[in-house]
């Protein structure tokens, strides 16, 4: 029995259902997890009603993936059509995607959905750990306590919790006479909505990712003509973009995402040997950085729009922001339809639309926030204390320490999936998952807690030496060193090519560990 507050504020016992594996969350990493792990029969939290995580909630009518369909697929499950299309899946793809394998793989018999997890509550000893879960039925807004030996997190770092910028007071968005919304907002409205909101319309978009992007480009095509106004995206920082994946004629996934170009780049715990080549090499590798960005300067009007970063491309490769451009992205600035104002990170509302302390104002109807999220708030929210601030610790720098991008070394029984990004974030969590499930049948055991603890917090530091935007947590420069040692942790050679040629300069992805040996 658990006891919890009813709506008067009553305190009343519930009755516990208890199973080995509970899973929050059915995007893609919780289906993942939920594949991985079905021979414990896990039972899967989904707050919503239906699976696929942000390319269900938090997809813009435009939005696609990053990169080709071979490159985002399941090992055991190649897209069903159109596998060699060299196109990029929209979100609706990805969905259907997501959707045929879940039932191929009869996973959504184990997802409860419309199921909100509002706490997890840490019972027992670290030698013998259990967790309790209130889940919240969103329909009937009923509470059902859940037991579990182990909890697996999906809830990933985007959506749900928007993440706002802090206003002087009175300077805030109940300033502003017109509209304001952040992105998870608009992501939630139809095809006419959307189009209704821009048409016509003078729009501030704040931010200069992906989403801030994307946003951009949608308010452009709804203000095509003589009547339509233009959109002025708020640029803070400006990060590299690229129209496509080739450079002066090379694929650019020869400068990072083979074996050979990620030795040029530092990795954590690489021993005394590898660090002083990877110093040696470094000029190469910082080469290759302006070799790229001489491509992008030449390709696109980045000096005319005043959108040249002050930090290389590797900066934002190695912290997953290179955006791919939507096409005619420049046509439509060249037509006067997107707009760039650079601001520091100082700007607040005034009635009229957006100030800035350079003492320029921006004349605005409609202000959208393309700022992010906080999905560690998101977390924090559902945990109890020393857990929640056991999050960051011991490391001061906002990162969650993961072994292995999975297991918290201070948190007993618990994995967090989706928490560390890479280049494809698809395969990354199969291959944790995968990891995960071996773990939990004992095939191998983890290490001490002072050397995991000591291995996160010297990824820290690589990241750090890496980009200036460390915080995001991105291995993109070395998952294939990442993916080796979870490799040797399953007792696979981590080795995957079929001849040391193919090994060095060949692109790896999730094809490459089909075999699982």
């Amino acid at each position: 029995m658990a006891l919890f507050h009813d709506d008067k504020g009553e305190k009343k016992e519930a009755i516990i259902i208890r199973s080995k594996i509970g899973i929050i969350g059915a995007g893609v990493s919780g289906i993942a997890a939920a594949k991985q792990l079905r021979q414990h029969n896990p039972i899967v939290f989904e707050a919503t009603d239906s699976i696929g995580g942000v390319w269900r909630h938090c997809s813009f009518n435009s939005t696609k993936l990053q990169s080709q369909r071979r490159d985002y697929e399941f090992t055991d499950y190649p897209w069903p059509n159109n596998r060699d299309n060299s196109d990029f899946p929209t979100h609706l793809e990805i969905l259907d995607y997501l959707h045929s394998y879940a039932n191929h793989f009869d996973i959504l018999k184990t997802i409860s959905f419309n199921s909100k997890v509002l706490h997890i509550r840490f019972l027992g000893s670290h030698a013998r750990p259990f967790w309790h879960l209130a889940v919240q039925n969103t329909l009937s807004h009923t509470i059902q306590w859940y037991g579990f030996e182990f909890v697996v997190i999906c809830m990933g770092k985007y959506g749900d919790v928007a993440q706002i910028p802090a206003f002087p007071r009175s300077k805030g968005p109940e300033t502003f006479k017109g509209k304001v919304l952040h992105t998870l907002d608009y992501c939630k409205l139809n095809n006419e909505e959307a189009t209704q909101l821009f048409k016509g319309k003078n729009v501030a978009v704040v931010g200069f990712k992906k989403s801030a992007i994307d946003l951009a480009m949608e308010c452009a095509l709804a203000n095509q003509g003589c009547e339509g106004q233009r959109c002025t995206m708020v640029v803070r920082t400006a990060h590299w973009t690229v129209p496509h994946y080739w450079v002066w004629g090379l694929p650019l996934s020869i400068f990072y995402t083979n074996r050979s170009s990620q030795f040029l780049h530092e990795r954590p715990n690489q021993g005394f040997i590898k660090t002083l080549l990877t110093l040696l090499l470094s000029p190469m590798r910082r080469g290759m950085s302006k070799f790229i960005e001489s491509y992008l300067l030449w390709k696109l009007p980045l000096e005319k729009y005043g959108l040249i970063p002050d930090h290389s491309f590797d900066e934002d490769y190695a912290s997953c922001q290179m955006a791919i451009l939507p096409e005619n992205f420049f046509s439509e600035a060249e037509k006067g339809k997107i707009a760039f104002k650079k601001a520091s990170s100082k700007w607040w509302f005034w009635e009229g639309g957006i100030e800035f302390d350079d003492n320029t104002k921006l004349e605005a109807d409609v202000v959208v926030l393309a700022t992010g999220y906080d999905g560690k708030q998101k977390l924090k929210s559902i945990m109890e204390e020393p857990f929640r601030s056991l999050l960051d610790y011991p490391s001061a720098s906002g990162v969650m320490p993961l072994y292995r991008g999975t297991i918290h070394p201070l948190i007993p029984n618990m994995a967090f999936l989706g928490y560390v990004e890479s280049v494809a974030n698809l395969h990354s969590s199969e291959i944790r998952s995968l990891w995960l499930s071996a773990l939990l049948d004992q095939k191998f055991m983890l290490p001490t807690v002072p050397d995991m603890l000591a291995h996160t917090l010297e990824e820290v530091e690589v990241m750090k030496r890496t980009s200036r935007f460390y915080k995001r947590h991105c291995i993109s420069t070395y998952s294939i060193n990442h993916t080796d040692q979870i490799c040797h942790d399953l007792g696979w050679t981590s080795w995957r090519k079929n001849n040391w040629l193919a090994e060095a300069f060949s692109h790896y992805s999730s094809e490459d560990y089909q075999n699982k040996h």
